[in-house]
């Protein structure tokens, strides 16, 4: 039997963070991760001295870019420019994201320039909350006009949130996440592995434990709260407090008799979100100035990450190109589009391949903010003092890595304002003698 007060289960972006809050505030706090590496799907893989993410992987600015700064983070890589293309009925056009080529691009009427540039000029003031119970479709069709006008804008929005569900997807958050985008991004050097390494050893500085390999059997509760957390190789940690980030779906497995608690709410509500992403290093680019590039009239986008960042040791350009998916996935489908956008943005590309990976359909997100969603997910399980959630999906409007950020600091915050309210109730009472 091991004695901890916060147990955190799972060793992803959210885990970690958890893990780092918890122990700054002065708690003896374990992460218990069933992989034989931390990291979760931040994790990166090296082939032929190519860098891959799992999947295209990009920080924006929100709450964990604030937050690994606050921690010091190096973050070394670079700022891609947005100018890029547009694929519109097989051709390559230029994208509008500046004065010079929203005048001369040919994918706008004048009209539809008019209007673009307008809403360019006034999106980053937007008040978002004011469209938080609308579906991302209802606001297009409410403020914007012009038709390809709104198929760029669906360009953006799912490129922005990984999204393509314009019926279900809650307007203001995504509207944020543009707002965010717009101000660039950053692509990492050596990818989002370099990132989980600086973490991990954040939190071993903290005093944190970590324990990879490990799988968790249960979180057991009595009397309404939290009692330890049992592990398949027999282990058994005692603990206070238990962050469990796994997925809703097995967030509720691991709890006995989750499904009279909030968990099963959170798992019937939820709705994940996948893709399919190639990735690609080739010796060069038989067309170097084609870089970045959205798909208007199909679910798709490519970009070079390795035009600002070190991502090969032989400097070989690092490619990931992604589809995003709604409910109809075809493997082998998929795959061809993604090469055809290959073919299309670099022709001849097959012959420069270095090394490449492919993923049919790996999880962007395990829920998000939708129409359907009837309660909003965490930091605290009510039914059971001492249990919290945290992960992409508990999101309570961030998205992405955010969420998984957010939802850690929540669920610590919640645990210490517990405390402290406990605390204080035990001063009320005590008696002076």
């Amino acid at each position: 039997m091991q004695n901890y007060e916060v147990a955190v289960v799972g060793g992803g972006i959210a885990g970690l963070t958890a893990a780092i809050y918890a122990a700054k505030a002065g708690k003896r706090t374990i992460v218990i991760e069933k992989q034989e590496r931390l990291g979760g799907r931040a994790i990166s893989l090296k082939k032929e001295g190519a860098y891959f993410n799992l999947g295209g992987h990009a920080l924006y600015h929100g709450d964990a870019l604030a937050t690994f700064r606050e921690w010091g983070l190096s973050l070394e890589g670079g700022r891609p420019s947005i100018d890029g293309y547009g694929i519109w009925n097989g051709k390559l056009l230029a994208l509008p994201m500046g004065m010079t080529s929203l005048l001369t691009t040919p994918l706008f009427s004048w009209k539809g320039k008019m209007e673009l540039a307008s809403w360019l000029m006034k999106l980053g003031k937007l008040d978002t909350l004011r469209y938080e119970r609308i579906s991302l479709r209802e606001w297009m069709e409410a403020h914007l006009h012009d038709p390809m006008v709104r198929n760029f804008f669906y360009a953006l929005f799912r490129t922005a949130s990984y999204v393509v569900a314009p019926d279900l997807q809650a307007a203001g958050p995504v509207l944020r996440q543009l707002q965010s985008s717009l101000k660039g991004v950053l692509y990492l050097d050596r990818g989002w592995g370099a990132m989980v390494d600086e973490l991990a050893e954040i939190a071993g500085r903290l005093g944190v434990k970590m324990i990879t390999g490990c799988q968790v059997a249960s979180i057991e509760h009595r009397e309404g709260a939290v009692r330890h957390v049992r592990c398949e190789d027999g282990t058994t940690i005692e603990a206070d407090h238990a962050i469990v980030t796994a997925p809703p779906a097995i967030a509720h497995r691991l709890v006995p008799h989750a499904e009279a608690t909030a968990l099963h709410a959170w798992r019937e509500q939820a709705i994940e979100i996948t893709a399919a992403c190639l990735d690609v290093a080739l010796r060069r680019l038989p067309r170097p100035n084609q870089q970045f590039v959205y798909g208007i009239d199909r679910t798709v986008f490519l970009s070079n990450q390795s035009r600002v960042a070190y991502l090969s040791d032989d400097g070989a350009q690092v490619l990931s190109v992604i589809k995003y998916q709604g409910e109809e996935k075809d493997p082998v489908r998929d795959l061809q589009e993604l090469e055809q956008t290959l073919d299309l943005v670099q022709p001849g590309w097959r012959n420069e391949v270095v090394a490449k990976q492919y993923f049919p359909k790996i999880t962007v997100c395990h829920d998000f903010v939708h129409m359907k969603r009837k309660h909003r997910p965490g930091p605290a399980v009510p039914e059971i003092a001492g249990l919290y959630v945290a992960g992409e999906w508990a999101t309570h409007g961030e998205m992405l890595v955010d969420a998984a950020t957010a939802s850690a600091k929540r669920a610590v915050q919640h645990i210490l304002l517990h405390e402290d309210a406990e605390r204080k109730t035990r001063d009320e009472h005590r008696v002076v003698v």
